[in-house]
């Protein structure tokens, strides 16, 4: 593990130099429509604004070739259960970017929720990134209880464990590096073992907050999102992705649409479909 001091002075030593070279990438892979009264707590519950949701599943390549995606997205199943209209599965998505889901070696869960973690069995030769915390909440006494679970789908976290008896899984406590200038980090919050993922692209940094915030509003207007296990650290954790940021850098939310309008695309193929991060 690298001590989060560390971590936060990497902008500083960046200055002197590039020293890493990564590109990041965002792909969306499902939608649904909402209004603004279902994604905050507070405010006026009758707010019936429209304000859809995008989910993306995430892509990191270093220049030396290496990859890892970030998260799994979810499948038909759970479309149709939940009345989201799935575009591509992970696999297509990451496919678009020529990368075999089949040769992937490397896959960092931010958390375990349906919309997440529904994609597991799409990479079956990677090794998963996971933190202890996230793994005992979703396998633990809280999923007893309704409250907590609706956000899981079983079959995903029995395809988890599966891997943790294969040895796939590779569980983490806190901040760790994963390459130079890639770093997860534990916020918790939304879920017990969320983490969020910070990259030193060489040009900038880029901060994957996943559900830590899932539009950049409820940042910005200090509103949580209502699906929350522990809302001080939900609260504490935007300071936090501020913090890993920097000033120079800039933070992704999980489930934002104005991704397509603040980052520029893949490629012109891709419009609409994926966007370029950093």
């Amino acid at each position: 593990s690298v001590p989060l001091a560390c971590i936060l002075s990497l902008p500083t030593l960046k200055r002197e130099g590039p020293v890493f070279n990564y590109e990041v990438h965002a792909i969306k892979y499902a939608e649904r429509d909402a209004v603004r009264a279902e994604h905050f707590i507070g405010g006026d519950p009758h707010d019936n604004a429209p304000m859809p949701m995008d989910y993306f599943v995430w892509l990191i390549r270093s220049a030396d070739g290496r990859e890892w995606v970030v998260d799994t997205g979810f499948e038909q199943d759970d479309a149709e259960s939940r009345n989201r209209t799935l575009l591509r599965t992970a696999a297509e998505g990451v496919a678009l970017f020529g990368v075999d889901a089949q040769s992937v070696s490397d896959v960092i869960m931010t958390h375990f929720h349906y919309d997440h973690a529904g994609g597991v069995n799409q990479f079956p030769n990677a090794t998963f990134h996971v933190q202890d915390d996230e793994m005992s909440f979703a396998t633990g006494r809280d999923m007893t209880h309704k409250a907590y679970r609706h956000a899981f789908n079983v079959r995903h976290i029995q395809d988890l464990v599966g891997r943790v008896f294969s040895e796939r899984v590779r569980f983490h406590t806190g901040t760790v590096e994963l390459s130079p200038g890639l770093t997860l980090h534990h916020l918790g919050g939304h879920t017990r073992g969320l983490q969020v993922v910070r990259i030193d692209t060489g040009r900038g940094v880029v901060v994957l907050a996943s559900d830590a915030s899932h539009y950049w509003a409820n940042m910005e207007e200090g509103r949580p999102f209502p699906i929350v296990d522990d809302l001080s650290k939900m609260i504490e954790g935007w300071d936090t992705l501020r913090r890993l940021a920097s000033p120079d850098g800039v933070i992704v939310p999980g489930h934002d649409p104005l991704v397509f309008e603040r980052f520029p695309p893949s490629s012109s193929e891709l419009e609409g479909i994926a966007v370029r991060l950093g």
